[in-house]
């Protein structure tokens, strides 16, 4: 048997992980054919064949999935030696990869990272913004701006504070629309939902709000998007005070109903937590955090103020 690859075992796991031979190139940086070559080389080498091809998808053959478990597993033990010995670094320079949802790295982050930069410019940020959890234990980013609190065991999490959502609307939309003095002025109201329509309308609905999913007549999977639609004075949604205190044209409608509660949480792989550039950029991130301004109600419009 030829020498095993380290390379053509992980254009194999990235492959079974990504689910096809393009998105595995794109993950690794390589072409497809190149990738192909390398799970070509891995079968060979091992005597064995490890997919079968079904039209356009890919199936793993029983020796695949004996060996994708073992491949994961010197995957992950890799990952961890590559943890530790980027978390024992004791050099402020280099590149710190921050991720945040895309309204949060949009609206809040600038702010912040200007800050960051003028304490530490020795640090090169990389910002990722998505709705999806970045895989810390990947490398995916070094830190991420959270909702939710992190449930897997080498990961650690710091709550910065407990935020609130409320319901906005532009002046413009307002102006057109008159202002809501009710919960029920929201049923002849148009929404513009992140996500599917109905699941937002049942959510309102447990709330007391007379939403369904017909009030929805804007939608975007992206969160700026929906911001931008609302400035614009298409339609009523809810949003951070974090972001709406940035958002010069906006008004906060009914202050009676209860807000949302948005959890920050600051999480990073515990193993980079002793590295003295990821610690400088976790530190000035939780402190910027915590300082970011929040929203209150002045006569019907949005004031900022700074949170304790």
């Amino acid at each position: 048997m030829s020498k095993f690859d380290w390379n053509h075992a992980l254009a194999f796991w990235t492959t079974v992980e990504e689910g096809s031979l393009s998105a595995a190139a794109r993950k690794l940086g390589l072409t497809q054919p190149t990738l192909s070559r390398q799970v070509a080389a891995l079968e060979q080498s091992l005597g064995v064949t490890l997919f079968e091809r079904l039209g356009k998808s890919l199936m793993l053959t029983e020796a695949g999935l004996d060996l994708i478990e073992h491949v994961r597993a010197m995957g992950a033990a890799a990952e961890t030696v590559r943890l530790a010995a980027s978390g024992q670094t004791q050099s402020i320079e280099g590149r710190v990869t921050i991720s945040a949802s895309d309204g949060l790295a949009a609206y809040v982050l600038p702010d912040i990272v200007h800050h960051i930069r003028e304490a530490a410019p020795q640090i090169t940020l990389e910002i990722v913004a998505s709705n999806a959890l970045s895989d810390l234990r990947r490398r995916e980013a070094d830190i991420a701006i959270r909702h939710v609190r992190p449930d897997q065991p080498d990961l650690i999490g710091r709550l910065i504070k407990e935020s609130e959502a409320h319901l906005y609307a532009a002046q413009s939309w307002v102006e057109q629309n008159g202002m809501p003095r009710h919960p029920a002025d929201l049923a002849r109201t148009g929404f513009i939902g992140l996500g599917g329509g109905a699941r937002l309308a049942g959510h309102l609905q447990s709330r007391g709000l007379p939403v369904t999913e017909a009030s929805f007549i804007l939608a975007s999977e992206n969160s700026v998007v929906v911001w931008e639609m609302v400035k614009r004075g298409l339609g009523i949604s809810f949003q951070m005070h974090e972001i709406a205190s940035r958002t010069p044209g906006i008004v906060r409608l009914l202050p009676q109903i209860e807000p949302f509660p948005v959890p920050i949480w600051l999480v990073t792989h515990r193993e980079l937590r002793t590295s003295r550039r990821i610690r400088t950029v976790f530190d000035l991130l939780a402190e910027a955090l915590i300082l970011t301004p929040r929203a209150t109600l002045r006569d019907g419009g949005v004031q900022s103020r700074t949170s304790p």
